[in-house]
């Protein structure tokens, strides 16, 4: 039963069998997860056996990285059956129970490994580097390195408790924000063009900027933002702490920077940021003209932000069953070759993916590999939107990225980091637009599909890239010992909102407090991934496109290096060099080419 095909939605009993996942790669049985369980939870006492001892000799270290890794190994397992089976329907409480209990499990592992790292960095440099040149520890051996690398910035045993000790209180201004932005703040009830009276708040104000009508699309903007407005002084503060803890860590940690700070996991140079906010700052007048072919074309006098969301063609229409996805999605793959598109089949027309809502089910989609099991696929798919077709090849693109690591790396190097996680995915975007723009049956729907490939490359790349410059520049900010006020940060976004809307652009006052209610700045220097993934992902997808096999083996072996060699190391082994600008310069001509292609089309 598809979710076009009900008005209510069925409970998870009731949804066939061929709609539903099949987990038993994770397990089989109940039982069988418990008892994994036992097995494990007998171990944790294990690690204390080794406590003191890692320095001893290059066998006893061997030893404990051997158990280790089998000990996380099974863990992994554990863990990604209970959180898949909560999402399946969140009102069971035995799948809740089931979570929360390797939950603890968990925690108490990691209490009992917390000396893991400081110990291994009380290792003489002499000594690690006799480990690190020990063939009985050549599998470990970049997984020491990467450790090590954090000796300049790994205090003492006294400091590192100290630090350890301001957990809760470092945490604080993102919990104050959290429970004021998700729980206390009321937007009121507002009518669609349709006549509807619906609750506003973060999940629906899209819907309502989506909206036909403009008086609709801006009631809402003013409704939502005045809530802000009230709350400005406390969110500027909770903000503001948030970017001091930063400060903070990153001076006692020894960085030159809070950004340095946060780039070093990654390895990436300050530069590569400084780079992507360079590139989209020069392309700029391309978006400055896609704003105005979007006002021309939707008539406007004047276009405001609660004008951009709406598609500039809201008539077309178009429906895809779940096999006519698959089809058209792997239609668009077949320039990744036979493994991949073989591979993908099996999975979506197999039971990879979870197709449809049922009642209690997690809302979205996403993709969970883990190295024992199949990768698994959420999706709430819906007939009609065309959207989901999308989102079905960007989770896909996740799916395969874990399929082709976890057979190609061993367990230690199979999990790919966040910085390269996106392109794969919107790699698989890129194939399926360029797909459906060849076979497009008239203009209008060649307008249609720009229109919202435009649309995700703004999102994606220019704003988040707006958001990245914020960050710095209040960062910058309070290492400067500038305040962070209301009206300091106020005026800052206000100054990035003039450069990067345009002159033409109407920018209400109120789009100034954007800035206080983005709950990623509270995890800072993360989006500018967002936008290198994206901007990899187009300049990979177009020497693919335009290459041979090998560009294509290169792709691929990207795709199967898991974290075995740094992100930017991955990603120019692909054919891409994310430390020059070139391939956000390629992602910002491609987005200028476009809207001169849909300025003629309608």
């Amino acid at each position: 039963m598809t979710a076009s095909a009900t008005t209510k939605l069925p409970s998870r009993n009731e949804v066939p069998e061929q709609d539903c996942w099949d987990l038993s790669s994770l397990y089989r049985t109940e039982t069988d997860w418990q008892a994994d369980f036992d097995k494990i939870a007998g171990q944790i006492e294990r690690f204390e056996t080794y406590q003191g001892r890692l320095g001893e000799s290059a066998d006893t270290l061997l030893e404990f990285l051997v158990f280790d890794l089998a000990f996380d190994r099974v863990a992994e397992r554990l863990g990604t059956y209970a959180f898949l089976k909560t999402t399946e329907d969140q009102a069971d409480s035995d799948h809740q129970a089931r979570k929360l209990r390797f939950q603890n499990l968990a925690v108490k592992a990691s209490q009992a490994a917390s000396f893991v790292r400081p110990e291994l960095l009380q290792i003489s440099e002499e000594k690690m580097s006799e480990f690190l040149a020990d063939p009985k520890l050549a599998d470990f051996q970049l997984q020491l390195e990467r450790i090590v690398r954090y000796r300049p910035h790994t205090l003492t045993d006294r400091e590192e408790r100290l630090l350890a000790m301001q957990g809760e209180m470092a945490g604080a201004a993102g919990n104050a924000f959290r429970q004021l932005n998700d729980a206390d703040l009321k937007f009121g009830e507002l009518t669609d063009h349709e006549g509807r009276t619906i609750e506003l708040g973060h999940a629906t104000l899209s819907q309502f900027l989506q909206s036909p009508d403009r008086g609709v699309r801006k009631a809402a903007f003013d409704q939502y933002y005045t809530v802000f407005d009230d709350h400005r002084n406390t969110l500027a503060a909770t903000l503001a702490g948030s970017i001091h803890r930063d400060v903070y860590y990153a001076r006692a940690r020894n960085y030159a920077s809070s950004l340095e700070s946060s780039l070093f996991h990654d390895n990436v140079p300050t530069s590569v940021y400084d780079n992507l906010i360079s590139a989209v700052r020069d392309s700029l007048p391309a978006v400055h003209h896609y704003f105005d072919v979007r006002r021309r074309k939707m008539g406007l006098s004047d276009i405001h932000h609660y004008d951009t969301y709406v598609p500039i063609l809201s008539d077309v229409k178009k429906h895809h069953t779940w096999d006519e996805a698959v089809e058209v999605i792997l239609e668009s793959l077949q320039p990744l070759g036979s493994e991949y598109v073989g591979a993908l089949e099996t999975g979506l027309r197999g039971r990879w993916s979870d197709r449809y809502p049922n009642r209690g089910k997690q809302s979205g989609a996403f993709s969970c590999g883990s190295y024992d099991a199949d990768p698994f696929i959420l999706m709430n798919f819906k007939e009609e939107v065309l959207n989901d077709v999308f989102t079905l090849t960007h989770e896909a693109g996740h799916s395969m990225h874990s399929w082709y690591s976890a057979s190609h790396q061993p367990f230690q190097y199979y999990n790919y980091t966040i910085f390269v996680a996106e392109v794969a995915s919107t790699f698989n975007e890129q194939l399926l637009t360029q797909h459906m723009l060849e076979r497009a049956q008239d203009d209008t729907e060649r307008a249609y599909l720009i229109n919202n490939e435009l649309d995700s490359l703004r999102a994606t790349v220019v704003r988040q890239t707006m958001f990245a410059e914020f960050e710095k520049i209040t960062h910058e900010m309070a290492e400067a010992g500038e305040p962070l006020t209301v009206a300091s940060m106020r005026a800052a976004y206000r100054e990035l909102l003039n450069a990067y809307f345009g002159p033409e652009f109407a920018v209400d006052e109120a789009l100034e407090l954007e800035c206080f209610r983005i709950p990623h700045f509270y995890r800072a220097f993360y989006v500018y991934k967002y936008a290198t993934g994206l901007s990899a992902a187009v300049a990979l997808s177009r020497r693919v496109l335009s290459g041979g096999q090998a560009e294509l083996d290169d792709y691929l072996s990207f795709l199967k290096g898991g974290c075995s060699q740094d992100p930017l190391d991955l990603l120019r082994g692909a054919g891409v060099d994310m430390t020059q600008p070139d391939a956000v310069k390629t992602t910002l001509d491609h987005f200028a080419d476009l809207t001169r292609q849909l300025d003629e089309l309608i």
